[in-house]
């Protein structure tokens, strides 16, 4: 008897540790500051595999205490998405504050006003551009004239340029800091450095700093130019780095700017910065928390930070602790994970505010089923945010309010397939899904608290880009593919299959959103062919007013060789002779577009490398944009200029001797 009170007063006395342990770490507040290196370390331990043995065990499903073990694995889906389409109509937008007479193209933004870094950049009187290692400045006032005004380099070679934004007298380079100079070197740190371009030819340094992560991205409002980077907490000397650089010297605010997230457990860092390019005498603002982010919005008020999160079929049952703490003795098994027994994805919704004087402060924070694909998922207007989810019904439209507090959603469509793009324009949203066919969905979002699926229109392949034509039309861009019904001996239909024929651009009339419909298209090479446009919208170089599309695409050298012999580009199609040539080749496609006449192919442009070489005998092109009417192709090697009513060539320059492989 005395033996089994004891068991009791035992059992009543590790329950009762445990309720205390649990109560306390149940903060109010969703932001709580890190106090001490000693509570980095430990999250810093944790996370990499130094946990107690107890701290383990108390954080295992009490499923695992109950039955035999099973396997237990997350899947890892942290591939960076970052790319973005442009919500206005234009296609492109000036963003730079420097004054021109000339007519010119400015990179694809997704947010007008809000500003995004390019490798390329042009203020109609020079370009600026990325070739390896440096960043050249092209005097391009005389197009029979062009030169170069400038080159910068750092003296480092495991720093890399990254991106450019173009500031009015302002160029900011984002370098990302490699461990070692090696090819095959991953980033470990974020350089920015500003130079004053008043004299093209003679830039002058004139701010720079250094964020211990990675790059993620950036925007730029207002001369207020945002720099987010994010990667696992890092120890120099038995310590977790709390320092930042700036003008070379290290500042070191401690744990001042340094908070987590209530609820989410993880050694990821994540950095705010923000520099006032029109005070470049102020100090850079930091402030950073312990999140992963997968996904980034910025408007011109406000950053969303999207942080996906996926639960096992096998985390249905809650962890020990949860049973014999404070939530179990009260029954408390709501946690939103646990949800309806759902698995699958989640996602987190950061918002942070930009204040008046550039700071950033944290806002709200929501959760909801499902995940992204990439910035097309997102958008803001009229104070709400629209998200686009895909789970495994299918996939919806979520609406939240200012206070990120879910007002509306569609339902569930195309469950089975996959979503691979989306568009928000203004009070409607455009929505492809894809499993052997691609339906191509009109949303409106005209009542924010009852949106509904209007109209779908299904054809073959699947649209990864849609980019606006203007508030009647929609161009997407993506791949061809060809179904197949696949049948047994006896003719009964087993499964239906689909392969990659080509890319594809198509112009679509979505006039009646109940009813939208494919006006015209044009099929791109073979299942080999691809383009940088598939995966980044800046790749686009677009213009209604001048009925100009045109776009960089890859493929075998041999399949551009003819154009300059045959001019209907279907029958170059049906011309390919060499399928086995290992060389590779990239041509800068330029289309003319237009309503009653569709998507017609002009002409291709492409780039010899300075020295010929086995694998490519042409170089990377970077980018197109127009001057006037004059169209500039840009790679590491070369600027050429044509004409753009007929392509031909006015000039080129080299700006590489010898070859790269």
């Amino acid at each position: 008897m005395k033996k089994a009170i004891k068991i009791i007063l035992l059992i009543i006395l590790i329950i009762s540790i445990l309720i205390v342990i649990n109560y306390r770490s149940k903060e109010k507040e969703e932001i709580i500051p890190i106090t001490s290196q000693k509570e980095l370390e430990k999250i810093y331990n944790q996370e990499m595999g130094k946990e107690t043995t107890l701290g383990k065990l108390l954080k295992l499903p009490f499923s695992l205490l109950i039955n035999e073990p099973r396997s237990y694995i997350m899947p890892v889906d942290n591939a960076k998405q970052l790319d973005v389409v442009p919500s206005d109509l234009s296609g492109s937008t000036n963003s730079s504050n420097k004054e021109s007479t000339k007519e010119y193209s400015t990179t694809n933004i997704q947010v007008e006003n809000v500003d995004e870094a390019d490798i390329t950049k042009t203020d109609g009187d020079y370009i600026y551009s990325l070739s390896e290692n440096d960043v050249i400045i092209t005097d391009v006032r005389e197009p029979e004239q062009m030169k170069i005004a400038a080159k910068i380099s750092e003296s480092s070679s495991n720093i890399v340029p990254e991106d450019l934004i173009l500031e009015a007298n302002q160029l900011v380079i984002i370098y990302e800091k490699m461990k070692s100079a090696s090819s095959y070197a991953r980033a470990e740190a974020t350089k920015v450095v500003i130079y004053d371009i008043t004299n093209r030819e003679e830039p002058k340094k004139i701010k720079s700093y250094e964020l211990e992560q990675p790059y993620y991205t950036s925007r730029c409002i207002k001369g207020k130019l945002y720099v987010i980077a994010s990667g696992r907490l890092k120890k120099e000397n038995d310590h977790i780095i709390t320092y930042y650089q700036e003008n070379e010297k290290q500042i070191d605010p401690g744990f001042n700017e340094i908070s987590r997230i209530k609820d989410i457990d993880t050694d990821n860092q994540t950095i705010l910065s923000m520099m006032d390019l029109n005070n470049i005498e102020e100090n850079v603002k930091i402030s950073s928390y312990l999140m992963n982010i997968e996904n980034a919005y910025v408007s011109e008020n406000n950053i969303y930070l999207l942080e996906e999160r996926y639960k096992s079929r096998y985390s249905d049952t809650p962890e020990i602790l949860d049973i014999f703490g404070w939530k179990g003795l009260i029954g408390a098994f709501d946690d939103k994970d646990l949800e309806e027994g759902e698995y699958g994805y989640r996602t987190e919704i950061y918002k942070f505010n930009l204040l008046e004087d550039g700071s950033i402060k944290f806002d709200k924070k929501t959760s909801e089923k499902g995940k992204t694909i990439n910035q097309f998922s997102i958008d803001e207007y009229k104070n709400n945010l629209r998200v686009a989810l895909d789970d495994n019904e299918g996939s919806r439209v979520v609406v939240f309010d200012k206070n990120m507090k879910k007002i509306g959603q569609t339902e569930s469509v195309a469950k089975g397939e996959k979503m691979y793009s989306t568009r928000f324009l203004g009070e409607k949203a455009y929505l492809v899904t894809y499993q052997t066919i691609d339906p191509l969905f009109v949303i409106d979002l005209s009542n924010p608290t009852e949106p509904k699926v209007l109209g779908e229109l299904k054809i073959p392949g699947y649209s990864t880009y849609l980019h606006p034509y203007d508030e009647n039309h929609i161009i997407g861009i993506g791949m061809q593919t060809e179904e197949k019904v696949n049948r047994n001996a006896s003719g009964k239909v087993t499964s239906t299959t689909a392969s990659i024929t080509g890319m594809k651009m198509a112009l679509f009339d979505v006039s009646d959103v109940n009813n939208p419909v494919q006006i015209s298209e044009t099929i791109i090479g073979d299942r080999r062919t691809t383009s940088a446009v598939l995966t980044n919208h800046k790749a686009l170089l677009f213009s209604k007013e001048k009925q100009l599309l045109a776009i960089p695409v890859n493929n075998y050298e041999e399949d551009f060789a003819i154009q300059t012999s045959i001019k209907d580009y279907s029958t170059m199609i049906n011309n390919y002779t060499n399928y086995n040539k290992p060389y590779m080749a990239e041509g800068y496609f330029v289309y003319q577009i237009n309503v009653p006449d569709g998507i017609n192919l002009k002409g291709t442009i492409t780039h010899e490398k300075a020295k010929s070489t086995y694998y490519r005998t042409q170089t990377r092109l970077l980018r197109g944009l127009y001057i006037e009417n004059n169209l500039y192709t840009v790679s590491e090697d070369y600027i050429k200029i044509n004409q753009l009513e007929d392509l031909k060539e006015i000039n080129q320059l080299k700006i590489k001797e010898g070859n790269r492989k």
